[in-house]
C-alpha cells in the first residue's frame, strides 16, 4: 500500500475536523473550558496527525502491534485522565496545563503515526482503534453535555457543556471519519480480491 494511500484516513480526519473548527471559532464565543477544549482538540485531531503523515513514512521497517495498542491505550487514559474533575483542577497552573496539552499532543502523534503504519500491515486493527477511541471520546464529551451540574470548581454549566459538544462534534469528524475511510478501502480490497478468485 502507498504511502497517499495509508495517508488518507488521516488527511480526511484533518479536513473535516479543521473545517468544523474554524466555523466554530468564527461563530462561538468561547469560554475558560470551551477555548482549552477548542485548543485540545486542535493539538490532538489537526495538528497531530498533520505531525504523523511526516513521522510515519521515516518509522524503521517492523511490525509494531504491541506498541500500537499500548499507545491506543494510554491515549484513551491521558484523555479521560486529564477531564477528572480533581486533576482538572491542577491544570489551573499554567506549567501543568502546558505540560498536559504537550502529554496529549505527543500520545496522539504517537497514535496517529502507529495507525498509519497499522494501514499498510493490518487496517482491521486501525479501524478497531479509531472505533474505540472515537466512542470513548464521545463518551467523555456527553458526560459533559448532560452533567446536571458543573463537574469543575468555578466552572458555569453552560460553559462546560459547549466544551463537553465541542468534543461530541469532534470525534465523529475525526475517529469515526477516518474508520469510515479505513473500512471503504477494506471493503474495496476484499471486493478486488473476490472478483480476482472469479
Amino acid at each position: 500500500m502507498s504511502m497517499s494511500s495509508k495517508a488518507s484516513p488521516a488527511v480526511a480526519s484533518v479536513a473535516c475536523t479543521l473545517a468544523a473548527g474554524l466555523l466554530t471559532l468564527l461563530l462561538l464565543d468561547l469560554g475558560p473550558l470551551s477555548a482549552p477544549m477548542a485548543w485540545h482538540i486542535g493539538a490532538m485531531n489537526v495538528a497531530a496527525p498533520l505531525a504523523a503523515l511526516a513521522v510515519a513514512p521515516r518509522l524503521p521497517p517492523g511490525d509494531r502491534p504491541v506498541a500500537f495498542w499500548m499507545v491506543c491505550v494510554l491515549q484513551i487514559v491521558l484523555l479521560w485522565g486529564s477531564h477528572a474533575p480533581s486533576f482538572h483542577h491542577a491544570l489551573m497552573k499554567p506549567a501543568l496545563a502546558t505540560a498536559a496539552h504537550a502529554a496529549l499532543f505527543a500520545v496522539a502523534l504517537a497514535f496517529w503515526t502507529l495507525l498509519l503504519d497499522r494501514m499498510g500491515r493490518s487496517a482491521w486493527q486501525a479501524l478497531l482503534a479509531l472505533l474505540l477511541t472515537g466512542k470513548l471520546a464521545c463518551l467523555l464529551g456527553a458526560l459533559l453535555v448532560l452533567a446536571p451540574r458543573p463537574l469543575y470548581t468555578g466552572a458555569e454549566l453552560a460553559d462546560q457543556q459547549l466544551a463537553g459538544l465541542l468534543m461530541v462534534t469532534a470525534c465523529p469528524l475525526s475517529y469515526l471519519v477516518a474508520g469510515v475511510v479505513v473500512a471503504a478501502r477494506l471493503i474495496a480490497g476484499a471486493g478486488a480480491r473476490v472478483a480476482d478468485a472469479g
